[in-house]
């Protein structure tokens, strides 16, 4: 990789291309130039190659890419040629959901427990991974060396959630609340808004263009 930082620009794209490169490689697709995945993914093809350049050269001049090794390059960027163990915090409709993704599990990120201060979810199981009392996180997330937090509680209890996950060691969260956290340095933090997103989406409903 170059020594020069990534915008989070670059980085952002690279799960679009990961994603496009398996349905290629469903197709048995082996190979593939900058300009044949620009008319597939949306990108330029001076935009693919700028962003690929970021991490090493990938492709050929005259050949293009391998499409199964610029999957499994990428897929290494990613980090997802390790493993992640992950929790839920928060076990109601959106917790539950995220719990019945199997997709997680199959890239590595493997859902260790729930957790729920509604005594009704206590001890309940959704898809054979058990809620337990939000009592226990700190102590588990501790025990267990929890990779990632999925934190999908109300927004009154996020920020103390999040405090809690912090001071036991986890080392990234995935925040579902409408909230900006104020997080331990070291920890990282991916931000799903999902009512920031349908307001952008309305904006665009709303244009005359």
């Amino acid at each position: 990789m170059k020594e020069n930082k990534i915008s989070m620009a670059v980085i952002r794209r690279l799960p679009k291309y990961h994603r496009y490169l398996s349905q290629l490689m469903d197709r048995d697709i082996n190979r593939i130039s900058s300009k044949e995945l620009s008319k597939i993914i949306g990108f330029s093809a001076s935009q693919i190659r700028q962003d690929l350049n970021n991490f090493g050269g990938f492709g050929q001049q005259g050949y293009g890419y391998n499409v199964e090794a610029l999957y499994k390059e990428i897929g290494k960027i990613l980090g997802l040629d390790r493993e992640y163990k992950t929790v839920i915090v928060g076990a109601g409709n959106l917790g539950q959901a995220l719990a019945n993704y199997t997709n997680f599990g199959r890239f590595g990120y493997n859902l260790q427990a729930m957790f729920d201060v509604n005594p009704r979810l206590i001890g309940l199981k959704i898809n054979d991974v058990e809620v337990r009392d939000v009592d226990a996180l700190g102590k588990y997330v501790q025990e267990n060396d929890i990779d990632i937090a999925y934190v999908c509680t109300s927004r009154s209890s996020a920020q103390n959630i999040a405090d809690i996950l912090c001071e036991n060691g986890i080392k990234a969260i995935w925040n579902f609340t409408p909230v900006d956290l104020q997080l331990k340095e070291g920890v990282v933090a991916e931000n799903i808004h999902l009512i920031e997103n349908l307001f952008t989406l309305s904006y665009f409903l709303n244009q005359d263009h």
